[in-house]
């Protein structure tokens, strides 16, 4: 039996096309790679540094339209998988103080809107659910291109999507007071960026 050929980058043809004067991804279902994306996090500690993380395992499709307005992101996070490279605080952030892992598993987001905003940027507005608790947020994303891919895949693309969220929000209202002062440990403010890698099978 014959093997099928897979065909090259360059008898793929292209891997973006142009709307409305901005370039822009095939049409299709792009699935996430969770080896090339990260999903990361940074949050105040101790008020005057920063603490960073990332959740290590992520997975979903977005679903680029033919009309790239009309497109839809949905992404799952397993949140037991969350690293700040601090075993400690890990544990912590497990725990049912934090992200409670063990009643809820996973954070989602699903995208509801998408709207153009310059050149490669576009505004994602979404629902994002942590703890079982669903707020609105809005994604600032950057669209950072597409090429051919090859065996890989059809075509491979990228993209960096950034927000901040209030923790309190979303039912995380642990904290604990910063002896000798008014503040607190933990900032509640926290800064998300979403650095994807996404794959249009062939």
């Amino acid at each position: 039996m014959t093997e099928p050929v897979t065909p090259t980058p360059a008898e793929t043809g292209p891997a973006t096309r142009t709307v409305d004067g901005a370039a822009v991804p095939l049409a299709g279902d792009w699935v996430i790679d969770p080896l090339h994306t990260s999903l990361a996090f940074e949050a105040r500690h101790f008020v005057v540094t920063r603490m960073r993380g990332r959740f290590r395992h992520g997975s979903g499709i977005i679903h680029i339209a033919d009309d790239p307005a009309h497109s839809t992101v949905v992404v799952t996070i397993d949140a037991a998988t969350i690293d700040t490279i601090h075993p400690k605080a890990d544990e912590h952030l497990r725990g049912e103080n934090f992200l409670d892992v063990e009643r809820y598993p996973t954070i989602t987001f699903r995208s509801t809107a998408v709207r153009p905003v310059e050149g490669d940027r576009w505004a994602v507005t979404g629902d994002l659910t942590i703890r079982d608790v669903t707020r609105e947020v809005v994604l600032d994303t950057v669209f950072n291109g597409a090429l051919p891919a090859g065996k890989v895949a059809r075509a491979k693309m990228g993209f960096t999507a950034t927000t901040e969220i209030d923790r309190r929000d979303f039912g995380v209202t642990t904290n604990f007071p910063l002896p000798g002062t008014e503040g607190f440990i933990v900032g509640n403010e926290v800064a998300i960026t979403l650095d994807v890698e996404a794959d249009l099978p062939y």
